[in-house]
């Protein structure tokens, strides 16, 4: 790698929904890769730029299914919780080398990933029902965080996974 890596924020992902019985490999395959997979190999690629410079910070955005099951969702849940884990053993080994590394859970956000939920109208209303700030999150409600974990101000933060999700977790 040439020049300067001082952040990599690692916010790519996808999602397949089926029944566990039915849930396919291939699909399995596709989330795992895309979720996890791609997660460490740049992480590892940006670790190996970043520690012996003795500075860097990474990003990775995890889910509410770092913490939850989910339904339907068994290859998402599974990535998601592993990426936690990940966040948690590259932050135990790279902070002694002014490396943080750390993750933010986004609860329910209006964006493309969640296009069946919103267009069901018994989950859209369970689901916004137990937010309690009341709305589903927006993509711009992850700006101050995320600039809080690339700063300064978060020198000492390592290893945390930030729950990012309108009050849901704490319901």
């Amino acid at each position: 790698m040439g020049g300067q890596i001082n952040i990599l924020v690692n916010c790519a992902g996808i999602q397949r929904r089926s029944p566990s019985v039915d849930f396919t490999e291939s699909d399995w395959d596709d989330v795992l890769d895309i979720n996890l997979k791609s997660v460490w190999l740049l992480s590892q690629a940006a670790g190996r730029h970043m520690v012996p410079l003795r500075r860097g910070k990474i990003i990775n955005f995890c889910s509410l299914l770092t913490f939850q099951g989910g339904i339907t969702v068994p290859a998402y849940a599974a990535a998601k919780g592993a990426l936690g884990q990940l966040t948690k053993a590259l932050s135990n080994e790279w902070s002694q080398h002014n490396v943080q590394v750390n993750g933010i859970c986004p609860g329910y956000i209006a964006t493309d990933m969640n296009e069946q939920l919103l267009a069901d109208p018994v989950r859209f209303r369970q689901i916004s029902e137990r937010i309690p700030a009341g709305r589903w999150g927006e993509p711009n409600d992850f700006a101050g965080p995320v600039v809080f974990l690339a700063s300064k101000a978060s020198q000492y933060v390592c290893g945390e996974l930030l729950v990012v999700d309108g009050g849901w977790m704490a319901r």
